[in-house]
């Protein structure tokens, strides 16, 4: 297998990624804010894409039965669950697959709830659509010291909110922004709530190949047999692959009733139709992957602790709160005493630095900027001196 190379700097401008080529982002500044990494592409996914390139005709694609085989065998092997291959449907992206399965299973005039700070595309999306987006905001958990250290679901706070016309809750498993791996206990409580009020739960696991510190990922669906009925499970190998050019995702339903409604809603339209180079990457990701990923998650955890490390040492003005999960570091700017624009300011035009706005991942965000370590390491000491030098001048 050998020593993959995370420290390669690969120039991305004017290959038309978002990350790079955004036209509304300073293209002097230092790209660390969506969520793709800067890793190399694994070569056992590019070779493979490759040698399909090799044939000179590109025609309409039969989709083998090896592309959910493969899936199911990849969560047997990596969360220990047994999916059936025949209950894996692809899906175009897992926002377009959420706002699917809103439509299939609610109508326009339903709450939906999700739980801020959280991805916004959660809350944009459905009131897009016409649903009514409710609030039910994570509780912060501070250590002696009063620093951030996680969040928790206030259950007792989100049943107050249910109303009749509560339909679904969207779930981020693990939790981005704020890198958490909930527990099969926290999972299984919010299984059963949800349960008993009738409410469908889109479980958003995208980040869930990628847990930290030697953790295991908990499968929402998995958690209790509450879960297992009342969700749709959505999972992509494109965070962990780099791979989100090329649109990979699936989900899987264990409910019947559930899955009877989805499933011809997506078949009916030919949404679950897989284009040739998403089952081609999809499957050399899950065939080839393993050692590549655990080497991988190494250099990200080592990122996290350098990161952690550099500002306790260099600037304690700014507390990284450290994930559980994931490239993606939730940094706690709030001793700073900025208000939120200012902050923006501080990290976007004196730091040239491009990291998310914390405010746009809703209530809590505020004080709070999402930075990605997907990065060579190199890269984030300059910006972390960048950040140090706006701060201290």
């Amino acid at each position: 297998m050998g020593k993959y190379n995370f420290d390669e700097i690969i120039p991305r401008k004017g290959t038309g990624c978002i990350k790079y080529d955004a036209p509304d982002r300073c293209p002097d500044n230092m790209q660390l804010w969506i969520a793709d990494m800067d890793f190399k592409t694994p070569d056992f996914v590019l070779d493979a894409l490759r040698a399909r390139l090799d044939h000179p005709v590109l025609g309409y694609p039969s989709t083998p039965a090896s592309y959910t085989e493969t899936i199911s065998g990849w969560l047997r092997q990596l969360h220990g669950i047994d999916v059936p291959a025949e209950l894996i449907r692809f899906i175009p992206g897992i926002v377009r697959g959420f706002a699917f399965a809103l439509d299939a299973l609610c109508k326009p005039g339903d709450q939906v709830i999700i739980q801020p700070p959280v991805y916004h595309p959660f809350k944009i999306v459905p009131e897009a659509k016409g649903y009514e987006v409710v609030f039910n905001p994570l509780t912060p958990i501070y250590d002696a010291e009063g620093h951030l250290t996680r969040y928790k679901m206030d259950l007792e706070h989100l049943e107050s909110i249910i109303s009749p016309r509560t339909k679904a809750l969207i779930l981020s498993n693990p939790h981005n922004p704020c890198g958490i791996a909930w527990t099969r206990e926290e999972l299984a409580a919010l299984a059963q709530l949800t349960s008993r009020h009738g409410i469908i739960v889109l479980s958003d696991e995208i980040h869930c190949e990628m847990l930290l510190d030697g953790r295991k990922h908990i499968p929402y669906a998995f958690s209790c047999p509450e879960a297992a009925q009342n969700s749709i499970t959505f999972m992509a190998p494109s965070k962990t692959f780099n791979i989100a050019g090329i649109v990979s995702s699936y989900c899987f339903c264990l409910s019947e009733e559930l899955r009877d409604k989805f499933y011809a809603y997506l078949e009916a339209s030919e949404i679950d139709y897989p284009p040739i180079f998403s089952v081609i990457a999809c499957q050399a990701a899950y065939q080839h992957g393993t050692e590549w990923r655990a080497q991988m998650l190494e250099y990200v955890q080592g990122n996290v602790d350098f990161v952690d490390s550099w500002l306790k040492a260099n600037l304690p003005e700014v507390h990284c709160v450290r994930p559980e999960a994931s490239f993606l570091i939730w940094l706690d700017c709030r001793a700073l005493g900025l208000n939120q624009k200012d902050l923006v300011s501080l990290f976007e035009d004196k730091a040239c630095l491009s990291l998310n706005d914390g405010a746009m991942f809703g209530p809590g965000g505020e004080g709070f900027m999402r930075l990605n370590i997907g990065c060579p390491r190199s890269m984030l000491q300059e910006a972390l001196e960048r950040l140090s030098h706006a701060v201290n001048g």
